[in-house]
């Protein structure tokens, strides 16, 4: 028996090199149908959105599964839908081809593509971020029903990072701290030290700086050291399942016996780790520098640190309207005075005729897979490389985690890899969760 649908997907065009999106910013991509015969559409739709879930299992008498979910927005836009049930709400779902006539339900054999732009929300949300128990996931989903059929799908997942908020004014204060040691193994006498950091954000590749007055009334020489670690938090069903991993360890300048010294010590923030994640009540992403000294028995002083994202990681300026928007050309004209671009004009693209090609019949437009991001005229796409995100298509790596391909070990170091993305972000598989459905 011949299949209809030969081939479904959406794909979407990057905004930058880094191939992330932001608050607020455009996506804009194709739906892609390959049909074999005349196929008749009760609905075509695409929708985005961003989730989170955590799922493990823990031995006590029995295995106990501990899950749970949060779900930040889901909006789905329609390009074709027959069967209307709330009214006149409904038109202003629905997406239209370039010149404001609405798409046919009925499509020839062939290729057809159905261009749109959406508009993320300007909230700020937890970053892409995956581990083994748990994920913050954004995706573009496409899906076409068709009567007495299985529904057909397809999802392609992007890289979301939200823009640095330092509008907290903790985050940009000193910290000081003070701790008192007295030492009775293989010495004697005692010490005490004096810390402060610069403040608690720190963007990505910034130096992390420690200053330190140590008083050494003691017999022995000793040394600060440092450790910056992180912690990886899950809730479910009021349990927490905890990972912690020492990122880097150093040791600073010896302080002599009965002497006081000033020491000074920064820290190099990888560019490769996850941003802090403290928005999302079921994961958390945190930091620690931990600083003690060298001696038997010693106490720690530890600081929160707070990592925040690279300070330019959206793309082109968004828009100012409202939190979910769907760039859409009404008949007639232009309603928004600055539309984002836009791929040349079809009502779909149908590709009988010019295979290989996006663009109208008779439209001699260049090969699909050279289709450049909507106005950006720069390198190739297959030249974009977000940092940490080496995954060929239909696999998904962590976000700047080099080094935690969806899992997470502690006792792995972190490591990268140098080679480069498909043009477009196309994913026809999607991820689960060890023993946990995927639920919409």
């Amino acid at each position: 028996m011949s299949v209809t649908v030969k081939n479904i997907s959406v794909i979407y065009s990057p905004i930058n090199q880094n191939n992330t999106f932001s608050s607020g910013d455009f996506i804009s991509g194709h739906v892609i149908l390959d049909l074999a015969k005349d196929t008749k559409m009760q609905s075509l739709s695409v929708k985005i959105k961003g989730k989170a879930e955590v799922c493990w299992r823990e031995r006590h008498k029995s295995t106990v599964v501990y899950s749970d979910k949060e779900k930040y927005y889901s909006v789905e836009r329609f390009f074709v839908r027959e069967n209307k049930t709330h009214g006149n709400d409904d038109h202003e779902m629905m997406l239209r081809d370039p010149s404001g006539q609405p798409y046919s339900s009925v499509v020839a054999p062939g290729r057809h593509v159905y261009p749109f732009t959406l508009q993320l929300p300007r909230q700020h949300f937890p970053p892409t971020f995956k581990a083994s128990v748990g994920k913050i996931v954004y995706t573009l989903e496409t899906k076409l029903s068709r009567s007495m059929r299985i529904s057909s799908k397809a999802k392609a997942e992007f890289l979301y990072f939200p823009s640095p908020d330092v509008s907290n004014p903790e985050l940009m204060a000193p910290q000081y701290r003070t701790k008192d040691e007295q030492i009775n193994l293989f010495s004697f006498g005692s010490v005490s030290m004096n810390l402060k950091t610069e403040k608690m954000a720190y963007y990505l590749g910034e130096g992390l700086k420690v200053l330190a007055e140590v008083q050494n009334n003691s017999s022995r020489t000793i040394k600060p050291k440092y450790c910056l670690y992180e912690k990886h938090s899950f809730f479910a069903r009021g349990k927490r399942k905890l990972h912690t991993h020492d990122l880097f360890k150093e040791e600073g300048e010896p302080i002599e016996p009965n002497s006081r010294k000033n020491v000074t010590k920064v820290l190099p923030i990888p560019p490769s780790l996850t941003i802090s994640i403290l928005n999302c009540r079921i994961l958390k992403v945190e930091y620690r520098l931990r600083v003690c000294l060298d001696v038997p028995f010693a106490s720690e002083i530890k600081f929160p640190v707070v990592i925040l994202p690279f300070q330019s990681l959206s793309g082109v300026s968004s828009a100012t309207n409202s939190d979910f928007g769907i760039w859409n050309q009404p008949p007639g004209g232009n309603a928004y005075p600055n539309p984002p671009p836009m791929p040349p004009s079809a009502s779909p693209f149908n590709m009988v005729e010019l295979p290989g090609h996006c663009g109208a019949l008779g439209y001699p437009g260049p090969p699909l897979s050279q289709y450049p991001a909507p106005g950006y005229p720069g390198p190739p796409l297959s030249q974009f490389s977000a940092p940490g995100y080496p995954g060929p298509p239909g696999q998904f790596a962590p976000p700047s985690y080099a080094g935690l391909p969806g899992q997470f070990d502690p006792s792995v170091s972190h490591q990268s890899d140098s080679s480069a993305p498909p043009p477009y972000q196309e994913c026809h598989l999607y991820s689960q969760l060890p023993d946990h459905p995927e639920q919409s």
